[in-house]
């Protein structure tokens, strides 16, 4: 699977959906809400192999905390719905996600990261987990040596 787009950061709402009863006429009793809609900062690429457990999550993480250093077996679709996102990379780099961000978080041990939330109002994600089947959703990791600690 390959993905290319761009996501748009629009305030979520209620929508129709465009289904059709099999006739191509649209069903009226078909709805869906928005939950979350971000913009990266280029294009995305999504790949996965083999069978795919795909898995949706809410993530909240309070004023002050952090979600420990940690990497997944898959990519991540992440959308920052709201307050700000902080995220140390395994080169140390800094990435600062707000409210209406979205990235690609890659698979694997050298992908390693950590996330933060530095402001003083929950930040909450909504993420698409891809990972090989079976696997869990995020391995602990030690943090870098280039962080000294």
């Amino acid at each position: 699977m390959v993905m290319d787009g761009c996501l748009t950061a629009l305030p979520t709402a209620p929508s129709a959906a465009s289904a059709t009863a099999g006739n191509g006429v649209a069903s009226s009793g078909v709805a869906g809400t928005v939950l979350a809609r971000g913009v990266s900062q280029g294009t995305l690429k999504i790949k996965a192999k083999g069978r795919t457990d795909v898995i949706v999550r809410t993530i909240t993480i309070a004023p002050g905390d952090s979600t420990g250093w940690h990497y997944h077996h898959g990519q991540l679709l992440a959308v920052v719905k709201s307050g700000t996102l902080t995220r140390t990379l395994q080169d140390c780099s800094v990435e600062v996600a707000p409210a209406g961000s979205a990235f690609i978080e890659p698979s694997g041990a050298e992908h390693r990261h950590i996330a933060r939330n530095a402001g003083s109002e929950p930040v909450v994600l909504y993420v698409t987990y891809l990972l090989p089947q079976g696997s869990p959703l995020s391995v602990d990791a030690e943090p870098p040596t280039c962080l000294g600690e």
